[in-house]
């Protein structure tokens, strides 16, 4: 499925009730991060992180309605997937192809469709996809909840000042690798759903 995402065309989109926002590049760094790291903690492999599962993670923690039955939002979920022109996948998820996500859809029993699409970022230097991204999904009609995670270091200052003007219109969760404070979002963890997809039991780190 073809995604064009300049801001203009994000206006125009016509978008789902509920969208995670993905810096694609950023969370696969923060994959292999992890998976080194309790490879030698837990001294066994790490097996890369299912996708699937790790998206129903992440809209469970954007979920206003705390992902109970008969709450999935109407017509599923859309993630968007932004990564730089040059990467072709995922390396630490599975699948982490974007040949193979863009377009395609699971369907989760409790929260329903799941429609993946990808985007490579090609705007010019200076200026942030991610951020014009995420304005355009605050000013969609359609959209009521919004997840988002982007790289902080990159992004944090100005998706930050974005929020605060805008972030109230909608349900806005953040999800960063160390704690949020700001007006107009949530903040969540994200290395929680992230060592679910890849299978890490909460006993094994208490052992």
């Amino acid at each position: 499925m073809a995604f064009f995402c300049t801001f203009d065309l994000m206006q125009k989109e016509k978008f789902k009730e509920t969208v995670i926002l993905v810096d694609a590049d950023y969370v696969d760094r923060v994959a292999f991060d992890l998976t080194v790291n309790f490879e030698r903690m837990l001294m066994r492999r790490i097996p890369r992180a299912d996708l699937a599962q790790w998206l129903v993670c992440v809209a469970l923690d954007g979920s206003p309605y705390g992902g109970e039955p008969g709450t999935a939002p109407d017509g599923g979920t859309q993630v968007i997937f932004l990564h730089r022109p040059d990467a072709e996948e995922m390396k630490n998820f599975a699948p982490g192809r974007y040949d193979d996500i863009d377009g395609q859809a699971f369907r989760d029993p409790q929260l329903g469709e799941f429609l993946m699409s990808t985007l490579r970022d090609e705007v010019p230097t200076g200026e942030d996809l991610f951020v014009e991204c995420a304005a355009a999904l605050l000013g969609s009609e359609e959209v009521k909840t919004v997840v988002l995670v982007p790289d902080m270091e990159r992004s944090g200052g100005a998706l930050k000042s974005l929020l605060a003007r805008d972030g109230r219109k909608k349900e806005v969760t953040l999800l960063a690798m160390q704690p949020e404070s700001g007006r107009g979002f949530q903040s969540e963890i994200l290395g929680y759903s992230l060592m679910h997809a890849m299978g890490i039991r909460g006993e094994e780190l208490e052992r």
